[in-house]
């Protein structure tokens, strides 16, 4: 199972290009996206996700479904935004089986992993609540079990740890270790607290390509 970028560069409509001639294959386990803000971390996890198309190159899909595709955002990739970008008016457990039923999954495999991310992020007693109700690090919790429900090959997740508490940030980081193996796991972080899980890291200081 490989996400391959062949020569990949993007730019904003006429600006310089943010990533040029990116080319790197991510396999399963966990890839840290580390640097400065506005290098182009956050860019590459959205060409991955296809939320943009590359100026140049290639995107290979575990799959083999384009990038672009609806049943490879629908199914084949998870992502993590860094606003959380939860349904506010809707409970925690609704929030989880919307992200499975917009997945088409079955209920007899969405259900008990609705069970299991509850438990696994400490929500159980939180459920019932309105993600709008939650705390900062209730909603982080939250929002990674709603990435986390379709159970995708890749799994894209956007600052996870982002101003929270070491409580909070050592409940996901066993969670992202735990399903690591399984997927193709890649964060864009400013958070040295992650850089423990990586199986690698690219350091988009330096320059983006490989």
């Amino acid at each position: 199972m490989e996400l391959v970028c062949q020569h990949v560069s993007f730019s904003y409509h006429r600006n310089a290009p943010v990533i040029t001639d990116f080319s790197h294959v991510f396999r399963p386990g966990i890839t840290i996206l580390k640097g400065y803000s506005g290098s182009g971390k956050t860019t590459l996890l959205k060409l991955l996700a296809g939320y943009l198309k590359a100026t140049q190159g290639s995107i290979l899909t575990p799959t083999g479904r384009k990038v672009t595709s609806r049943n490879y955002h629908r199914r084949d990739v998870a992502y993590m935004f860094q606003g959380i970008n939860l349904l506010p008016l809707m409970s925690v457990e609704r929030n989880l089986r919307l992200a499975a039923e917009m997945a088409v999954l079955p209920s007899a495999e969405w259900k008990p992993r609705v069970e299991q991310l509850l438990t696994d992020l400490g929500l159980q007693e939180l459920r019932h609540r309105r993600a709008d109700k939650l705390s900062g690090g209730q909603a982080q919790r939250a929002a990674l079990a709603r990435t986390l429900m379709k159970d995708a090959p890749t799994v894209l997740l956007d600052e996870p740890t982002s101003g929270l508490d070491d409580a909070n940030t050592d409940i996901i980081k066993k969670l992202i270790s735990q399903n690591a193996t399984r997927h193709i796991c890649i964060i864009s972080t400013h958070d040295s607290r992650l850089l423990e899980l990586a199986d690698e890291i690219i350091d988009f200081d330096s320059p983006v390509s490989c």
